[in-house]
């Protein structure tokens, strides 16, 4: 049997008074219980279920400036929402092992807890991989029933854009998500490890050498400047946290 609530006795509403009035208020246990259903509803993966904007700050190093101002961002943003990030989202761009997941999870965790939002977790290549099954005669969701939730969804952590490979579909499906939720003006949180820039000539690299990959590659031009709109760029910038791990464990 779960504990009863000491402080109101189960009840899920507190009585108080101030300036000799007497008004009901929810208990700390109702809103804590109802902002784990929304945690749970959010499909945040197992492997992210313990990220929190206290648990970034712990584990990524405070000395590295990109990274303790990227958190800075992330508290400030949390704390804002939703007046004044109006609709806003962030678009948390850098290199592998940074923490990039861990901070767009630790932001919607903060969000659900402590301003009361809804919100949904979705690695883009899952997602992806969902629409076009939408497509085989013998499942029984529409692409439209897949994408509803996406669409709808207070705010949306879409992991790891970019990652799938680049084709005309891919491009509208992108297009689509995105323009959807820029009209209707929902914040959306994105991660990529490719650069925030548009597409670039390969003269631009030194001769025979493979130029890198920017987002603007990966979902389109067009698309990359209307994150421009929607988002914050963040950048994050450090020692991949996963290859440093594994180092030491094995050292």
């Amino acid at each position: 049997m779960s504990e009863v609530c000491t402080i109101c006795g189960g009840s899920g509403m507190r009585i108080l008074q101030e300036d000799g009035r007497q008004f009901v208020k929810d208990c700390v246990c109702r809103v804590q219980k109802r902002a784990e259903r929304m945690l749970g509803r959010a499909h945040i993966p197992k492997r992210y279920e313990h990220c929190s904007l206290e648990s970034y700050e712990t584990n990524f190093p405070s000395s590295n400036r990109s990274l303790g101002l990227a958190h800075l961002r992330a508290r400030k943003f949390v704390d804002g929402y939703p007046i004044e990030t109006a609709g806003t989202g962030l678009l948390l761009t850098g290199s592998i092992g940074v923490g990039k997941t861990h901070l767009a999870v630790g932001i919607l965790q903060a969000l659900v807890a402590e301003r009361g939002a809804t919100g949904l977790f979705f690695d883009y290549r899952d997602l992806l991989k969902q629409v076009q099954n939408s497509y085989n005669n013998k499942v029984s969701a529409t692409e439209l029933e897949v994408l509803a939730p996406v669409f709808d969804a207070e705010v949306l952590v879409l992991d790891e854009l970019g990652a799938s490979k680049p084709t005309d579909w891919v491009w509208d499906t992108v297009a689509h998500i995105l323009n959807t939720r820029y009209n209707d003006r929902r914040t959306t949180i994105i991660t990529t490890n490719y650069p925030n820039a548009g597409p670039l000539g390969t003269e631009s690299a030194p001769r025979g050498l493979m130029r890198e990959e920017t987002l603007g590659d990966r979902i389109g031009e067009r698309m990359r400047s209307r994150l421009q709109e929607m988002c914050v760029v963040v950048e994050m910038q450090g020692e991949d946290f996963r290859q440093k791990v594994k180092r030491a464990s094995f050292a």
